[in-house]
Parts: C-alpha cells; structure tokens; sequence
C-alpha cells in the first residue's frame, strides 16, 4: 500500500516535470547559456526564478484551491475573473504555447531529417495529440509512467554527453555586468509561460491526488502534492541547469541562424552522425507532453466552463487542435513574437494574485485550525 503511495507520488512529480517542459522550455536555458558564456550561473538565478520557482508557487497555490480557478480568480470579481481566465488560457492553448511546441519540433526536425512539408507535420501533430488526449482520464497515466521517463533519459543522455565532451575553457567572455546577465535569465523565464500552464494543469493535478486520497484517506492533499511540486520542480531545476552550461561550454562552436536550432546545432557537435534521432525524439517528446496537458485544461474549459457542458470534451477538442493546426504554420519565431509582449504585462500581475492567494489561504486555513481548536 505505502510503496504504491511513494510510486503515486513520484508520478506525479514526473508528470508535472513534463507538462512543464515544453516548446520554451528546450529552448530558453540554451539561449541564455549560448548569450551569457562565462556568466551562465548568474542568468541560470534569474531563470530559476521566473521559470521554476513562480510556477511551481502557482502550482502551489491553486492545490490550496483544489485545483478550482473559478475560485482562484474569483479575487477580481465573478465576471472579470473568468475573463482573465478565459484570456490566459486561450494564450496557452490554440493561441499561444500550444501552436509553439507543434512550431519548434517540426522546426527542429526538419534541421535533423531535411526539408518537409510544415503543413503535413502540423496536421500529424495534431492528430497525435489527439490520439493521447481524447481519454482525458488516462493523460496523467500516460505522462507520469511511460512518456516523462522517456523524455528524462533523452535529456540526461545529451546533458551528460554535451557535459562530459565539454571544455571549459571554451568560454567567451560576456561583456555585459552580471546584474544585466541576471535579468536577462529572469526575463526568458518569463517567456516559458509556465505560470501560466500552472493555474491550469492544476486541475489535471488535483483530480489524480483526490483518486489516491480515495485510497489513502488519512494522507493530506496538499502534503502529497508538496512532494511531487519538490520533486518536478528539481527535475526542471536540473534539466535547466544542465542545458545552460551545455551551451555555454559549446557556444564558440554553433553556428545558427535562430534560437529554435540551439538543440540541434548542440547535438550534432556532441553526439556526431546519430544526433538526428536524439534530437527528434527528445523534441517530439517534450513538445507531445506539454501539447497534452495543453490540449485537455484548454478543450476541458471550453466544454465545461464557456458553454457549460453543451458541447462535449471531445468536440472542443477537436476544435482546439484545429485551431492550433492554423497558428502553429506562423512558425516558432512568429508566435513568440506574438506572445512575448503580452507575457511581460501578465506575469507580474499574475505573481502578485499568486503571492496574494497563497498568504490568504494559509492565513484562512490558520484561523480555522484555531477556531476548530478553541471549540
């Protein structure tokens, strides 16, 4: 029974690990490495920041809520709130984060394998999504025990190879003071999205720890979800640790023209002739468990909460993905284009609903604990 609880647990670290890691996320840690060359360790604290430690404080945050972001947003007022609501997580779905990761895979595929039509693969990327989504009470199934271990080995194969092939003394010089490198690594973090895709996948979160519950009734919600936050959280920390110095340590070497062919020009130098498979695999398989997770919270809200279960899931489904089929032609670069100064007014606004949530609701549970005391 307990053994089951710690796999439960473990799987659902693993999960959020991957519903994190997307499209920016393969992409973000390699451009600050490749930009702060000898001052990588002060972009990768501006990075942690925004890109680790916030979201996963949003994630945090709306366990206490149980995953309920009616309630979440419900601070600014019943309609207001479900129209911000309804703002971000159109920004993560069809509109935004979801066409990006569909963008820089095919993007990065067609650097390893050569020319293909963009069209086709997007239309195959979807229809893959849906073929993972359409049962939506399996996604954490599928995420937590066969698709993140995946993802994880692909990653810890190329971290270590680009680490251990790497020469230290290959570091550029950055010119600019470590103050500007910082906020340069906390400003990428900003562009992962990832508190965004917090307040939502939560929901995908909550309703798998109430099913353990169910069998573990005398284990706390929010103790079990701390432990798998930890454990995606360090997972990411890691991940985005590793990919920086990696390109920081093989940046003198790359010649790209874009960001999104960091992970390809990087794989060809470290691992030679087969990086092609490494770098398709390890792309398709970060891009399909964010695009997942992406494709359910955003198809779920539209079918539940915008019209209020008069379509059903699996329509809204398929009208997400076809939506997210015509965005994602805009490729990798047009939609970040799109996104990134939308993202710099809504983070700091959400970061402060998140601070402010997380103070209330503690302060709440504290008042009662001392009320049920006092009775």
């Amino acid at each position: 029974m307990r053994i089951s609880l710690h796999l439960k647990t473990i799987a659902t670290g693993l999960a959020m690990f991957s519903m994190f890691f997307g499209a920016g996320n393969v992409i973000f840690p390699l451009a600050i490495g490749h930009y702060a060359q000898d001052k990588t360790f002060f972009a990768i604290l501006g990075l942690l920041i925004t890109a680790v430690l916030v979201p996963f404080g949003g994630l945090f945050a709306m366990l206490l809520f149980e995953g309920d972001h009616k309630r979440y947003f419900a601070v600014l007022g019943k309609f207001p709130g479900f129209l911000i609501a309804l703002f971000i997580i159109t920004l993560l779905g069809p509109l935004g984060s979801l066409p990006r990761c569909i963008a820089l895979a095919s993007s990065t595929v067609r650097m390893s394998v050569g020319d293909f039509s963009p069209v086709a693969f997007n239309a195959l990327a979807c229809g893959l999504i849906f073929f993972f989504t359409y049962q939506k009470r399996y996604i954490m199934e599928w995420l937590g025990y066969i698709l993140t271990p995946l993802l994880l080995g692909s990653l810890a194969y190329i971290i270590t190879k680009g680490l251990l092939t790497a020469e230290v003394s290959s570091f550029s010089p950055q010119q600019q003071p470590s103050l500007t490198v910082f906020l340069e690594g906390l400003k990428e973090g900003y562009n992962t999205m990832d508190l965004l895709a917090a307040l939502f996948f939560s929901s995908i979160i909550f309703n798998s720890l109430k099913n353990t519950l169910a069998l573990y009734p005398q284990e706390s919600l929010v103790k079990i979800g701390l432990r798998s936050c930890a454990l995606g959280a360090f997972l990411l920390a890691l991940t985005y640790i590793g990919f920086s110095y990696v390109a920081s340590f093989h940046s003198a070497k790359l010649k790209v023209e874009s960001v999104e062919q960091l992970l390809g020009a990087i794989t060809m130098e470290i691992i030679g002739p087969s990086a092609g498979i490494w770098v398709c695999s390890t792309i398709a398989l970060a891009c399909l468990t964010t695009a997942i997770a992406l494709s359910n919270v955003f198809a779920d809200f539209i079918s539940h909460t915008v019209f209020q279960n008069k379509i059903s899931y699996k329509t809204a489904l398929i009208g997400t993905l076809l939506a997210t089929f015509i965005v994602a032609n805009l490729q990798f670069a047009g939609i970040s284009a799109f996104l990134i100064p939308i993202l710099k007014v809504c983070y700091p606004f959400l970061m402060l609903l998140t601070v402010y949530n997380i103070v209330t609701q503690i302060f709440a549970r504290k008042t009662l604990s001392i009320a049920q005391a006092k009775d």
